[in-house]
């Protein structure tokens, strides 16, 4: 299984919801590793005023956005921006002065991210096309990295690490809500590429995870928060226990 076997059949999956508009990523299952919008993971008040092709299209598995502290004029990169939900809330706390980037690799989304911004009127919101191993972003010009359920899905976590930590300004900061584990997958349950592009055995221990970004150069990595993610994904036999983490890092100045 090659990053490259992994990166088109998560291409694959959610270029397929995002052409259904179905309001999660597990389509017609119930064995899934995200969740649509909703209490469980935004404040209600956060989602007031969005469409519902907004909220609909939510894929994440937590709020990386309340953990932010985002101040008007800020910068905001979102890795694996989907549909835009989080682009848009964070385009609502920077203000005018401030503008949000979108990153993703997958055409259906990016489509559907531009038609909610048109319908929105999100001026300072922006998406482009590409892998969050690869950003299409300048050096040191970003305040805040985001990200929502997307680092899981990535091969090569130390690569999507080390563009954040390129991007990001020196004092900038990392916001993430991730799938996480206690333990690792079987290497017969990483092969499951169908897991993998849910969500699921892409993940990996939380100190592994933490430490990739330790060895990356970020300091003062607090994981905020740490729920039990079985209404999220579904435990199987021989799996590790499985959590949804709100991570929050900082680049050193």
């Amino acid at each position: 299984m090659t990053q490259s076997d992994i990166h088109a059949a998560v291409q694959q999956r959610y270029g397929a919801i995002a052409d259904s508009a179905a309001p999660s990523c597990c389509g017609d299952s119930s064995d899934c590793g995200c969740d649509s919008a909703n209490a469980t993971l935004y404040d209600s008040a956060l989602l007031e005023g969005l469409p519902v092709d907004v909220t609909n299209l939510s894929l994440g598995c937590g709020d990386p956005v309340s953990i932010a502290s985002l101040n008007p004029g800020e910068t905001v990169l979102d890795l694996g921006s989907g549909g835009g939900i989080d682009c848009f809330l964070a385009a609502r706390q920077v203000g005018d002065s401030g503008y949000v980037i979108g990153v993703d690799m997958t055409p259906a989304m990016l489509m559907k991210a531009n038609a909610n911004k048109v319908q929105m009127g999100a001026h300072n919101v922006e998406f482009r096309k590409g892998q969050i191993e690869a950003l299409p972003v300048t050096d040191n010009s970003i305040d805040v990295v985001m990200s929502n359920c997307v680092i899981n899905l990535s091969p090569d976590k130390t690569a999507v690490f080390g563009e954040a930590f390129r991007v990001l300004k020196p004092g900038g900061r990392v916001s993430i809500s991730d799938i996480v584990t206690e333990g690792e997958f079987s290497e017969s349950l990483r092969a499951d590429m169908a897991k993998w592009s849910e969500c699921v055995t892409g993940a990996i221990d939380v100190e592994s995870y933490t430490g990739l970004m330790r060895e990356t150069g970020f300091v003062d990595i607090q994981v905020v928060s740490k729920v039990d993610a079985e209404g999220i994904v579904p435990r199987q036999d021989g799996m590790p226990r499985i959590f949804s983490a709100r991570i929050t890092a900082t680049k050193p100045v």
